[in-house]
């Protein structure tokens, strides 16, 4: 069942497939601020803007000690085609079996065109150093979300 995040909890922990192979999980990013960007589907035309629009701003993101950590429900091989295609230079995670998104309640029921079906709502959330929720954005809107992201990465 889907979680509800709460600033100042501890974020839920996760350990995934990642780009390249391996893992990547909270555990492994302890004493770093994640930004854990949950999106719907790679290499399509918002999603696609929104990994753009991170990339650009990944030095300012390392410099507030951040690190930046997609995750969709897209395999790895997905992912390491997106990320080549665009030149990514962050983590990509793959939760195909749903168990961190629905952890992080990101895993929602949606309606296109009077169908109702099972996907991604575009969230994002950034921990702290400690590992705990400091912020979450819903129902993200791509234009500007970077930027005011980082900002609050500086913040925290």
């Amino acid at each position: 069942m889907s979680e509800t995040l709460v600033v100042g909890q501890p974020a839920p922990a996760f350990s995934i497939p990642k780009d390249g192979g391996g893992v990547v999980s909270l555990a492994g990013l302890k004493g770093r601020k994640v930004v854990l960007y949950f999106y719907p589907k790679d290499d399509t035309s918002g999603c696609t803007k929104e990994a753009m629009e991170f990339n650009a701003l990944r030095g300012a993101f390392a410099e507030a000690g951040a690190e930046i950590v997609g995750v969709s429900a897209d395999s790895v091989a997905s992912h390491d085609k997106f990320k080549k295609k665009y030149d990514l230079a962050f983590t990509l995670g793959s939760d195909e079996e749903k168990a961190m998104l629905e952890a992080y309640g990101v895993w929602v029921q949606k309606s296109m065109y009077g169908k109702s079906y099972m996907g991604i709502e575009r969230t994002t959330v950034l921990i702290d150093a400690a590992g705990k929720i400091a912020r979450v954005w819903s129902k993200v809107k791509v234009p500007g979300h970077a930027e005011e992201v980082l900002a609050a990465a500086k913040a925290a």
